[in-house]
């Protein structure tokens, strides 16, 4: 498989979008529509706590590293890890201004509760799949936190997770390469939809957002 380059890297975020539909990801990621709610806002003050780029603490054998820039030239992704866990172990890489070698973990922090879905845990895969790449070194355990119940569920990052994850990533890369906005697939999901007055399900799926606002600010 060839690298991509950087120019045509697509955020590692937007696999969370795009697994909890296509269209909210082309909107935000293609067309730039983004509209905050509740839910949104408080995301975001959740991952302020999180994402520190000036944190790097150490506890016994585990250094916690908060907004950790990782990216894969195979997978053609760039992104941030809420924090990265990295425990002792020789099996592991060294670490700059640090003794001894360390398997890295990466822990992402969400709002709410465990979802239905695979949204969050497949962005997760994408994250060890990058820091596999980045340091040459297996990464198959992971976690999520919930805010909502204040809990830390471990993730296995199994093969069926990252072909789920190189599958998808396949098919966004080929949407942004023609600039494709998929058409609406209604939903329960729809009813928490940051954009769900910006979606416009009437439209036509030859008619991006954006062209069907021109045009209406022209008629």
């Amino acid at each position: 498989m060839t690298d991509y380059k950087e120019d045509d890297y697509l955020l590692l975020s937007g696999l969370q979008h795009f697994a909890f539909c296509r269209r909210q990801w082309a909107l935000i990621h293609i067309e730039q529509a983004w509209e905050e709610n509740v839910l949104t806002v408080e995301g975001n003050a959740l991952h302020e706590l999180a994402d520190n780029p000036f944190v790097r603490e150490k506890r016994g054998s585990t250094i916690y590293v908060r907004a950790l820039p990782v990216h894969s030239a195979t997978l053609g992704i760039t992104g941030i890890c809420d924090m990265v866990e990295f425990t002792e172990n020789e099996a592991g890489v060294p670490l700059a201004k640090e003794q001894g070698r360390y398997l890295p973990k990466p822990i992402e922090y969400k709002r709410g509760k465990p979802k239905t879905h695979d949204a969050d845990i497949l962005q997760l895969t994408a994250q060890a799949m990058c820091l596999e790449e980045m340091l040459a070194v297996p990464v198959n355990e992971a976690a999520m936190y919930y805010h909502e119940i204040r809990k830390r569920i471990p993730v296995t990052i199994t093969f069926a997770l990252r072909e789920q994850v190189r599958k998808m990533l396949k098919e966004m890369h080929h949407y942004y390469s023609r600039r494709h906005t998929p058409t609406v697939k209604t939903g329960k999901h729809c009813i928490s939809c940051s954009l769900r007055n910006q979606c416009l399900p009437e439209l036509d799926e030859r008619e991006t957002v954006n062209a069907y606002m021109n045009r209406m600010m022209k008629s």
